[in-house]
């Protein structure tokens, strides 16, 4: 590997402060020397500019990395001359995909990849928009690091240094914010009173005895962070999980081609295309009233049809699950991966906030909804009760909110039509009635 993975993380990074201007005016003593040091003004100027010269440099860079291209560099150089180049960077669909195609080559990833060397000295700088670029590929990244890893082409073994390098990269700079302390949560006591219920069964504790406090239960969502330097098989999971996390901590900030990217390699790691998917789509099917089957027949000849039909399904859906291979009818082996649970935890995050996010478009909200059903249709084979329940929950919201928009769109299209409304006038609300009484 040729990154030097010493180098610290970006917290760590060089700061402005140690890069003195030479119109600075305010003196100092360093290294038994006087020097003049800059004002508050000029400093905070030179800081500003210092960040765009870095941007602008890490742009003209990458420029000169993918393939060779009028558009493409017409484009990169465009961003480069912007006031915030990172921002542009991070913003721009053209620069996004051209780097994706690169990535994607049979060959990258190796220890001497310059396209990895990149991602790994943009994310050690102190600009906080140019780490977010190098998070925007991390679907991509994290998806070709897997498929290799799990899938090896048989042709050409190739080194994949260069992914480890970043992941580790995105390890150690979240190791380093933790602390070393776990992420827990809060989980209230129902047996204890709050502001939006009472207990229905509270518990009589004695003042007097030492056991009258309750302790708050804690439920640890990661263990401590142990420093890592190289990605082993057993670690493997953790530490791409980890840089999951970083992913999403800054999700909102993240541009819609990388959440919709990472919800289609999502339902390509589950690799399950079976009926389950659809277990949720299903309607009940509706009740037939036959005057409990004393006037006429009809009813039972209904009742009889249903059940008939309910059996065709049960066969159906039997006939399409192929035990042996794996439950799948559809299934996509090329794509399939381990999803411990520790690597499914930031996913389903991820996911959460592409399906649930108020802003969130709806070509992304259904991309969602099809990952979480390939998951959910995985967890349900290979039995994994963590996973049913959360698939399962997200789905039925995902459901929920589905209904609650089609009811609304019903209802005001149902008081559009009605006769005397006129849809192009707004409705106001009617005063009341003042009744004066005359004593």
């Amino acid at each position: 590997m040729d990154f030097n993975l010493t180098r610290g993380s970006p917290c760590s990074s060089t700061s402005s402060s140690d890069h003195h201007h030479p119109n600075s005016s305010t003196p100092h003593h360093q290294n038994g020397h006087l020097y003049s040091s800059p004002s508050p003004t000029s400093d905070s100027k030179h800081s500003w500019w210092e960040t765009i010269s870095k941007a602008r440099s890490r742009i003209h860079i990458l420029s000169s990395l993918l393939p060779t291209d009028e558009e493409s560099s017409l484009s990169l150089s465009s961003l480069a001359d912007t006031d915030r180049p990172a921002r542009s960077l991070l913003l721009s669909s053209a620069a996004y995909f051209s780097f994706s195609a690169a990535l994607s080559s049979p060959s990258s990833g190796s220890g001497a990849d310059p396209l990895c060397q990149w991602l790994y000295d943009t994310f050690l700088s102190s600009d906080p928009d140019l780490r977010l670029v190098v998070l925007s590929f991390l679907p991509l990244l994290t998806s070709l690091y897997l498929h290799r890893i799990h899938h090896p082409s048989s042709s050409t073994a190739v080194s994949l240094a260069g992914f480890e390098a970043v992941l580790l990269a995105l390890y150690s700079s979240e190791t380093k914010s933790r602390n070393g302390k776990p992420v827990t949560i809060s989980i209230p006591d129902l047996s204890q009173p709050s502001l939006y219920h009472p207990p229905r069964n509270p518990v009589k504790s004695n003042p007097n005895s030492a056991n009258s406090q309750v302790k708050p239960l804690v439920g640890v969502l990661s263990p401590p962070l142990e420093p890592q330097i190289a990605v082993k098989s057993t670690k493997r999971a953790c530490i791409v999980g980890v840089a999951l996390d970083c992913y999403y901590k800054q999700i909102s900030q993240m541009p819609i081609w990388s959440k919709l990217d990472f919800c289609k390699f999502t339902a390509e790691w589950a690799g399950q295309d079976c009926p389950c998917t659809s277990d949720f789509d299903k309607k009940p099917e509706n009740v037939v009233e036959n005057n409990h089957g004393f006037e006429n027949n009809d009813g039972f000849e209904k009742d009889q049809r249903v059940n008939f039909n309910e059996i065709e399904n049960v066969v159906a859906r039997v006939t399409d699950l192929d035990i042996e291979d794996d439950n799948c009818k559809d299934a996509r082996p090329d794509g399939r991966i381990p999803l411990p649970w520790e690597l499914l935890q930031p996913v389903l995050r991820i996911l959460g906030h592409c399906l649930l996010g108020p802003l969130n478009v709806m070509e992304m909200k259904d991309a969602a909804s099809v990952a979480l059903r390939h998951l959910y249709a995985r967890a349900s084979h290979d039995l994994v009760p963590q996973a049913i329940l959360a698939t399962r929950s997200l789905i039925q919201l995902d459901n929920r909110e589905r209904d609650a928009v089609k009811a609304a769109a019903a209802s005001a299209s149902a008081t559009a039509s009605a006769p005397g409304s006129n849809a192009n006038t707004p409705s106001k609300a009617k005063k009341p009635e003042i009744l004066l009484v005359s004593k």
